[in-house]
């Protein structure tokens, strides 16, 4: 009989490895979500998993991706300069897979509606927790369940707080002073190859991202959600909108690093 293994990390959806597959419940949107890893797939992009059926009691199997995933405060090799390039390029190679799907692809369905203009499908939440590490690199993207069709800025800006990080020095999530993080910040853009219109927009989408984050918190948990009621509990919509109040306070330090020669 496979090992079954519930796997650390998930903080609203449980997820269990059996052997080579894992199993995580399905929600309304995971058909569309399915349709992408197929596209994915399809157009030889292997770093996210195969989607392989949806059980009779409503749980998704998927491909297990071996590796490494870091939760909070970020593991040394989540936090090295390896990880924060090869996150940056993984992200920008999914987007490059995805034009094409995106183009097509409904704009209603998805958990989070889609966002105008729509260019690429965002993963919607690539971060640490959604990343798959061998060593010090990634190679991996789990958890499409935030989905939805929109701009590449959009899903940068929140990769970009999450990996640089853009986080108040009160967040222990994150690290480093507002120069360093400034210098990452830089780091994943050159990577990623942001151009200067999605550079100019960066902060004030990273703002955007994060007010949209804890409303959509809130109306999940309004909605009987208990994992985002409990998160609510917990006050991670208060670390959130500090993290704007820090950002927005920072720009100069970022947006001077982001346009430096």
């Amino acid at each position: 009989m496979p090992e079954h293994e519930t796997l650390a990390g998930g903080g609203v959806n449980e997820v269990v490895r059996i052997g080579d597959v894992v199993q995580r419940p399905a929600g309304p949107w995971s058909p569309l979500v399915h349709d992408l890893l197929r596209y994915l797939r399809q157009h030889g992009f292997a770093a996210a998993p195969a989607f392989h059926e949806v059980t009779p009691d409503g749980f998704e199997i998927l491909d297990f991706i071996a590796g490494e995933v870091s939760n909070y405060p970020a593991t040394p090799a989540a936090a090295s300069r390896p990880a924060l390039e090869s996150a940056a390029e993984l992200l920008r190679a999914y987007h490059d897979t995805t034009v094409g799907f995106a183009a097509n692809a409904p704009r209603q369905g998805w958990q989070v509606a889609a966002t105008e203009p729509v260019e690429v499908l965002c993963h919607g939440d690539y971060a640490p927790h959604d990343c798959v590490l061998d060593g010090d690199r990634v190679i991996g993207i789990i958890d499409f369940d935030h989905a939805q069709p929109g701009p590449r800025v959009w899903d940068v800006a929140y990769a970009a707080y999450r990996w640089a990080p853009l986080t108040a020095p009160a967040n222990a999530d994150g690290f480093g002073t507002a120069d360093e993080q400034a210098a990452r910040l830089r780091v994943f853009c050159d990577h990623y190859g942001l151009d200067d219109a999605g550079r100019a927009a960066l902060i004030d989408t990273v703002t955007a991202r994060l007010h949209g984050l804890v409303n959509f918190m809130r109306t999940q948990a309004g909605a009987g959600n208990a994992a985002f009621a409990s998160h609510l509990k917990d006050g991670h919509h208060l670390q959130y909108l500090a993290d704007v109040e820090y950002v927005v306070r920072e720009r100069a330090t970022f947006e001077s690093r982001l346009f430096a020669p």
